[in-house]
């Protein structure tokens, strides 16, 4: 067991490459009811970036490792009295932080501790890319359908930002449990990528009225849930389409750029709609959502993804892997518009651990 490793650390709160250093540190010890985890693959989310920004729901406290979300890797040793686990155990590592809860390691790491209620055992035959991304889109994805909203078969769901990783995870959900999926886009030419892909009924809000389709497609009364994360114009009118006593849940405002336009984080919905037709809208945060869920209630839920993975039900994208040392390539990829795979720092096997000075 090495006594140091490379963490990516964010002094204070700025733009990540500015704020990043590749430091090392010592190897930490887990206590009672944790395990030491070598991590082998960890995601760049946009999320993480907002946190090093300080324009997310939560902050870490500087300094900070970055990555809050999740990671792959395997057991190096377990701490006192740590049951239900094994030395050399493959585990996804959930590390998106409970609001309210206490602080998690960062995962752009190559060790960190965690507490057993946060590790997923994840079998062999699952890729580290898709391991590592198991823990905050696919089971967003599900929360959204089957947690918040209750979606039965043969009931409409209507969607923005279905050409998203989350979009496309609801797709393949939506089409698995036997519901039926309305998909907002905003180009035209995502419009056949959709359908092929699986939606029912795709909008492009490009040449598209939305309200107006969804009546069409579903006529005046028929579609009651919605999931947006646009937010601004169109999520008020996702709120607008839904019959009375619809609800929406908001779960993003992609409608903005970093989160700095203070108007694109809005949603100007209509007064009338909402007192007469009775409609509603609600957030989602996966941060606040483990804030409230019990840690069996969230295993149970994470095995579930789990299965729809491994079972090939739902597919994860393939990332994009960047050594560890590498990590500005890595943020500029995640920044880049359209670049459609998800960064993934990864270490390398073998590589002696700790021997790194400081840098950038």
């Amino acid at each position: 067991m090495p006594q140091s490793m490379r963490a990516l650390v964010a002094g204070e709160v700025g733009e990540p490459n500015d704020v990043l250093r590749l430091e090392s540190r010592p190897v930490p010890t887990p206590e009672a009811g944790q395990a030491l985890i070598r991590v082998k693959a960890t995601p760049i989310h946009a999320s993480d970036l907002h946190v090093l920004r300080g324009r997310y729901g939560f902050s870490p406290g500087f300094p900070t490792v970055g990555g809050h979300m999740e990671c792959v890797g395997r057991i190096e040793a377990l701490g006192p009295g740590t049951e239900g686990l094994e030395i050399g155990e493959r585990v996804v590592v959930v590390a998106v932080p409970a609001v309210p809860g206490p602080r998690v390691s960062g995962t752009w790491q190559e060790f960190l501790v965690a507490d057993s209620q946060r590790l997923l055992p994840v079998p062999d035959r699952l890729s580290d890319s898709s391991a590592c991304q198991l823990a905050v889109n696919p089971f967003t994805a599900l929360l959204l359908v089957t947690r918040e909203l209750g979606v039965q078969p043969g009931e409409w769901l209507l969607q923005t930002a279905a050409g998203s990783t989350v979009g496309r995870l609801v797709i393949q959900l939506a089409r698995h449990l036997g519901m039926r999926t309305i998909n907002v886009v905003r180009r035209r030419a995502a419009v056949e990528e959709i359908k092929a892909f699986g939606g029912d009924e795709v909008i492009c809000t490009e040449d598209e009225d939305l309200v107006q389709r969804v009546t069409e497609i579903a006529g005046p009364a028929d579609v009651r849930k919605a999931i947006d994360c646009v937010a601004g114009p169109v999520g008020a009118q996702v709120s607008q389409a839904l019959a009375p006593g619809g609800v929406v849940v908001v779960y993003g405002a992609l409608s903005t750029h970093r989160q700095t336009d203070p108007a694109a984080l809005t949603i100007p919905l209509s007064a009338r709609s909402v007192i007469y037709e009775t409609k509603a809208v609600r957030g989602f945060w996966l941060n606040r959502w483990f804030g409230t869920a019990s840690p069996a209630d969230a295993l149970r839920a994470l095995s579930e993804v789990r299965s729809l993975v491994a079972d090939e039900v739902l597919s994860i994208p393939q990332g994009r892997p960047f050594p560890f040392e590498r990590f500005a390539e890595a943020i500029a990829f995640a920044e880049a518009p359209a670049h459609g795979a998800k960064p993934l720092l990864v270490f390398e096997e073998g590589r002696s651990q700790g021997d790194q000075e400081d840098g950038r």
